[in-house]
């Protein structure tokens, strides 16, 4: 929105034409989201405890989890005002990118919201029936994949990219882009929000993540770089940018308030619209292998769940203490902060490799 003002003005003072390039438009986004998680986030927290919309801990969990009980949650909110402002301000809204991934966010965090809004608010302990919420997911993933496929206008948008291999891509037809986009960005989705149990913890590799993918927007919506890079040209993806900075911002600024011991957490609310936004932005700039390498944390923490769950149906037995993993390490008598900053400093080794990809192929 304020491009176009800037773009305005620039008739009574070139100095405004600076507001038209895509790297300083990323950082207001960034600054933009991150100053409203300052200025809302103490506010925000305040009235959910005086409502009293705070986090239940389970009993069979880590004991270090109980002095929790009752930290406002539905935090998430605030992440998901901070993206929408900071991009809708500074993105182009013209872009068909901005608008589908801004559209698969919000839907995904209504999502989360309701689920929350009855497990914390309404006092239902199930919260949204996993099967409608499954639904509601499956309805807004498969939506953005077929609007994505849709709306493709080169071959190059619905190719997938192995990283590592130069010349090795697969040109996918309907069905496949369509089932491989869906999955990513439910999948991912419900990754972030299986991660989401400690403070921080699933917050900072988003952040990460979300960093790196803008470098991926970045190169892949500029022609010279994406020739340079022997990555696909995506004219327009580099717009996504601005979203990957509002969320890098609205990231770090709710972790000022989630860090650890946390005055509030982000709830299903922030946490699957997140993982949503991740995944989207991944199918934009065809780096779905490499979102699955840099979101390492994420995969080992589904897995994790997945293998636990397997293992009690077949087996009768569990491999982990508890799941998610993160659980399983606190059992075994990892403090909480451990915990956290190892899966981050996992997160940015995986985040090189990602990056890596860029030139190694």
């Amino acid at each position: 929105m304020l491009r176009y003002v800037t773009e305005w003005l620039t008739q009574y003072y070139s100095g405004f034409n600076a507001f038209s390039y895509l790297t300083l438009r990323a950082i207001l986004a960034a600054l933009t989201a991150l100053s409203i998680s300052f200025l809302v986030g103490p506010t925000m927290i305040r009235k959910l405890a005086e409502r009293q919309v705070g986090q239940r801990v389970r009993s069979d969990g880590p004991q270090s989890h109980l002095s929790q009980a009752g930290t406002p949650t539905m935090g998430g909110a605030l992440i998901l005002v901070a993206i929408v402002v900071g991009t809708v301000l500074w993105a182009d809204l013209a872009n068909r990118f901005v608008w589908i991934t801004l559209a698969v966010t919000v839907a995904f965090g209504l999502i989360g919201f309701w689920d929350d809004y009855l497990k914390l608010v309404v006092g239902n302990s199930r919260g949204l029936i996993a099967r409608y919420k499954y639904f509601w997911q499956s309805v807004a993933g498969l939506g953005a994949a077929i609007a994505l496929y849709a709306t493709a206008r080169t071959v190059a948008e619905t190719t997938l990219i192995v990283p590592f291999f130069k010349d090795f891509v697969l040109p996918l037809g309907p069905v496949a882009f369509v089932v491989l986009a869906y999955l990513v960005i439910v999948g991912s989705s419900n990754a972030v929000n299986l991660t989401d149990g400690l403070d921080g913890l699933a917050i900072m590799p988003a952040v990460l993540v979300a960093g790196a993918l803008g470098v991926f927007a970045y190169a892949s919506g500029n022609v010279v770089f994406a020739n340079y890079l022997a990555i696909p040209y995506v004219a327009g993806a580099g717009e996504v940018l601005v979203m990957c900075s509002a969320i890098f911002g609205a990231g770090l600024g709710f972790l000022w308030f989630n860090t650890y011991p946390a005055q509030v957490f982000m709830g299903d609310i922030g946490a699957l619209a997140l993982g949503a936004a991740l995944g989207v932005v991944a199918v934009v700039v065809r780096q779905e292998l490499v979102q699955f390498i840099m979101g390492g944390v994420f995969v080992m923490e589904t897995v994790s769940v997945i293998l636990q769950v397997a293992s009690f149906k077949l087996r009768g037995k569990r491999i982990f203490r508890m799941a998610p993993i993160h659980h399983h390490f606190e059992l075994k008598g990892w403090a909480e902060p451990k915990v956290i900053v190892r899966f981050w400093i996992i997160t940015v080794v995986l985040v090189l490799v990602g990056l890596a990809t860029l030139k190694l192929r």
